[in-house]
């Protein structure tokens, strides 16, 4: 299927999720996630802030447990059409921007490129591990400016049942997939 078909059809599914039922698939790929990447203090994770209206994995999660654990978490901001990298804290002050999204206030980019994490939003991946956002292509440029070790990691409510094909020379892949039931890998060789 084309993405602009895929982003559709995976836009529907998700809205058509109770909050209750979206709350509990959130746990489950946290779950998931903690139990097969085993994250621990002073690691540093990239993971996107929720949009509630998108109805998008409820990364909160996520966030709580990090700075629980003394993980370092970073998340993005756009600004001025670029997506800047924000490391935030316990206390960090946030606000709802003019699209309904909660972002920190603060717009001071922290220059981080080396994340053991990047957790990314995103409607559907297909089983090479090939991604379809919301088309803007702001991780597709965050992903070629971080460290070559980091590993990429798309999570969703669904598994990967259709193939993507309009795939283009500049997206790059994720390393990882992590739903509510698996995590697959996408990475050849050993980690």
């Amino acid at each position: 299927m084309l993405k602009a078909e895929l982003r559709k059809k995976y836009m529907q599914k998700r809205k058509a999720l109770s909050h209750d039922e979206a709350f509990l698939l959130s746990e489950n790929i946290f779950q998931n996630f903690i139990d097969y990447f085993t994250p621990h203090a002073g690691q540093k994770v990239h993971v996107f802030v929720p949009i509630e209206k998108f109805n998008e994995i409820d990364t909160q999660i996520f966030i709580n447990y990090f700075l629980g654990q003394n993980i370092r978490v970073y998340v993005p901001k756009i600004v001025e059409d670029k997506l800047i990298n924000i490391e935030i804290f316990g206390n960090t002050a946030f606000e709802t921007n003019a699209w309904g999204i909660s972002e920190p206030v603060s717009n001071e980019d922290s220059g981080e490129h080396n994340f053991h994490y990047v957790i990314t939003p995103l409607l559907y991946c297909d089983r090479r591990g090939n991604r379809v956002g919301y088309g803007k292509g702001f991780y597709d440029t965050l992903f070629q400016n971080i460290s070559s070790e980091t590993k990429k990691i798309g999570v969703n409510y669904f598994d990967p049942d259709d193939s993507i094909d309009d795939v283009w020379e500049n997206d790059i892949p994720l390393d990882y997939l992590v739903t509510p039931t698996e995590v697959l890998s996408f990475v050849s060789g050993l980690e």
